[in-house]
């Protein structure tokens, strides 16, 4: 969803520097499915890849495409991920993910009633 190279840009890795690319693409997919389940919505590409009824309309009411806040609460957890690749660091105090990304996807949660 997110293109591999913003996302070695974010991480600052050279763009021809390949070592590590399947392990961002992980992270990218698990920051995708992370952003789904913090918001209860599903995330799409585009507006065009929401799935339309039969009259044309969105059969996804509750789509969310991906856009600049979004892509930055994935740059952000793809980027703590990588620098901090185990659950516990030894030796320090391993906190949350990084606030900024409760802030990003708050706005866009769905409230089931």
């Amino acid at each position: 969803m997110l293109e591999l190279d913003i996302i070695k840009q974010h991480v600052r890795l050279e763009p021809d520097d390949d070592e590590d690319d399947t392990l961002l693409e992980t992270y990218a997919n698990a920051a995708a499915r992370y952003v789904e389940n913090h918001t209860g919505r599903k995330l799409y590409a585009t507006a065009n890849d929401i799935p339309k009824d039969d009259e044309g309309s969105d059969a996804d009411e509750h789509a969310l495409v991906l856009d600049d806040d979004i892509a930055t609460a994935m740059l952000l957890l793809i980027a703590h991920w990588y620098a901090n690749r185990e659950s516990v660091v030894v030796g320090s105090i391993s906190g949350p993910l990084p606030m900024a990304v409760s802030a990003l996807t708050d706005p866009y949660r769905h409230y089931f009633f």
